[in-house]
């Protein structure tokens, strides 16, 4: 048998069997990884990952393979990431190399690259040749992730990969365990994270009767703001989808008052997603010192950006993020 360390799981795989993710598997007694093919190739605005503290209004590509270690009935990219365990994700996919990958960002002048729509963790072999290349081209290169790592993926990947979004779903271990996860191994991620100075955004998809009650928005808040009030906190809105198509979705109050959770918990960058100009002012990026609006925001369009590489015009105050390539 061989131990996978990709993600939390840490799966003892027998010979001839697949992980919980079941695209790693023991063949002959050695662990193999999915290589050589992508299920998803876009360019996409980098607010939409989200990234909002990264390289404002620039674009970014996106590249995903099939599969997934959880299986959250709510997933909005569940085509591909649910593929190898749902009849009904049918997603189509191509041969390619790292090689044509990092060309086609160089071609369109992407500054960015990120491994997304399933989950990178149990991918990380391939977006590391893939990242390998990039970097010696100056791109920048990140995740968008459940969080479910291991310290040792996460120093396999330092060296190539910059940026990390999370998705932290909730505060309840149950709900988690629902979901295919362990809530502590998502909490442990975010301080190595932290602590291994990638940079790190939280994303929260609220999603009503399951993860917006008072008390888990405020345990949320307050867990993000010990590790770090810097962290960029995204609350996002939930529309019907995968195996919840009749949940109600997210609304506007609820995303407002998570928000304003938030900012009470000492959170200095909170934003209101996925319901683009119906949350007022709470897409912008606004100075924590002095109130200036720094970058102006509907949805994924940057309407104005008036940060002085990495300070404010009207306090000089640092704002964190990665705001040069």
């Amino acid at each position: 048998m061989v131990r996978c360390v990709a993600c939390g799981h840490r799966c003892l795989i027998k010979p001839g069997r697949a992980g919980v993710c079941r695209v790693r598997f023991n063949r002959d007694g050695e662990l193999r990884a999915p290589a050589g093919y992508a299920a998803g190739v876009q360019i996409d605005p980098i607010e939409k990952k989200p990234f909002f503290h990264v390289l404002p209004g620039s674009e970014a590509l996106s590249f995903g393979m099939l599969g997934c270690d959880y299986h959250c009935g709510y997933c909005q990219n569940w085509v591909t990431s649910q593929a190898l365990r749902d009849d009904r994700a049918v997603a189509d996919f191509r041969s390619t190399s790292p090689q044509r990958l990092v060309e086609a960002a160089r071609r369109h002048g992407t500054p960015v690259m990120v491994s997304t729509y399933n989950e990178p963790l149990i991918t990380a072999d391939w977006a590391v040749e893939i990242f390998k290349l990039a970097r010696a081209e100056g791109i920048t290169c990140g995740f968008v992730s459940n969080g479910n790592a291991t310290p040792e993926v996460l120093e396999f990947i330092r060296p190539w990969v910059d940026l990390y979004k999370v998705d932290l779903k909730g505060f309840d271990d149950r709900r988690y365990r629902e979901l295919g996860g362990v809530l502590d191994n998502v909490l442990q991620t975010i301080r190595r994270l932290h602590a291994m100075r990638f940079w790190v955004e939280v994303v929260t998809l609220l999603v009503p009767g399951f993860n917006d009650s008072q008390d888990e928005l405020q345990a949320l808040a307050d867990f993000i703001s010990g590790v770090s009030p810097v962290i960029p906190w995204h609350v996002t809105a939930f529309h019907p989808d995968y195996k919840m198509v009749d949940a109600p979705r997210t609304s506007a109050d609820a995303l407002l008052r998570a928000y304003d959770i938030g900012r009470r918990a000492g959170l200095r960058f909170v934003y209101a997603g996925n319901l683009p100009g119906g949350v007022g002012d709470r897409e912008n990026t606004v100075c924590p010192t002095c109130g200036t609006v720094l970058i102006e925001r509907i949805g994924f369009t940057v309407k104005s950006n008036r940060l002085a590489r990495s300070g404010c015009p009207g306090c000089g105050a640092n704002i964190p993020g990665r705001w040069e390539r």
